[in-house]
């Protein structure tokens, strides 16, 4: 088969412990899906949950042992940091019920949701959508997957953000309004989910600005850390 220009090579996340990498697919992500932090954005109590969507080349990649620099956005001056849990697909599916959703999971890793809150918040008064705010080039840090037979109680744990060295966000994410499981199951109804899939489950309470200079190190225990330079 012949191109009328060359494709770009897959995006592609490392996995714990294997020289094969996890080709991405989509990357779905869930909104307000911490109570806390759901109350902070101006919203109470637990509402259905709903996703948007970010490029699959909008991952940035920190390899193992490496920082990831992310280029400060333009358009923006209010760039802000949300730690989260991604949740890594493996074996595809729709409808798929909540009981069934852990066959589905192949691993796990610590994600930021990088938003150009400024942009975001200017489309929501004018009732736009959002995707300039969310869906900008490298808004999806990542670091690396680890398979799910590593981190059998990975419902449980903490996750936590600083920047600079300084806690921004620290919950656990049992808090989740949503769980995993859950989220599964509600995805899959609106759309089929392939093996490559991301999703980033929602952030806690705490997310707030960067800028050029700052270190962000996202860490969820028993995964890989995180680390970004702003620059």
């Amino acid at each position: 088969m012949s191109y009328v220009f060359p494709p770009p090579a897959p995006v592609s996340v490392p996995v714990v412990g294997q020289a094969a990498r996890f080709a991405v697919h989509r990357i779905y992500c869930v909104g307000r899906n911490y109570e806390d932090h759901a109350k902070e954005m101006g919203h109470t109590g637990r509402e259905a949950p709903f996703f948007f969507l970010k490029p699959a080349d909008a991952v940035l990649v920190a390899e193992a042992g490496s920082t990831a620099v992310m280029p400060y956005p333009t358009l923006t001056s209010n760039l802000h940091h949300e730690i989260e849990l991604v949740v890594a697909i493996g074996v595809g599916g729709s409808q798929i019920k909540a009981a069934d959703a852990h066959q589905h999971i192949y691993g796990y890793a610590v994600g930021l949701d990088m938003t150009r809150r400024d942009l975001q918040n200017d489309m929501k008064k004018q009732g736009r959508p959002w995707c300039i705010g969310k869906g900008f080039d490298h808004s999806a840090p990542i670091g690396l997957i680890t398979p799910t037979a590593q981190v059998p109680d990975i419902a449980q744990a903490e996750i936590a953000l600083q920047v600079n060295g300084i806690d921004r966000q620290r919950s656990t994410v049992a808090k989740l309004i949503w769980n995993m499981a859950e989220t599964i199951e509600q995805l899959s109804a609106a759309w089929t989910l392939q093996p490559g899939d991301l999703i980033y489950t929602g952030t806690p309470e705490g997310v707030g600005a960067v800028v050029r200079g700052d270190t962000l190190t996202g860490t969820i225990a028993g995964l890989q850390t995180l680390q970004v330079r702003v620059e």
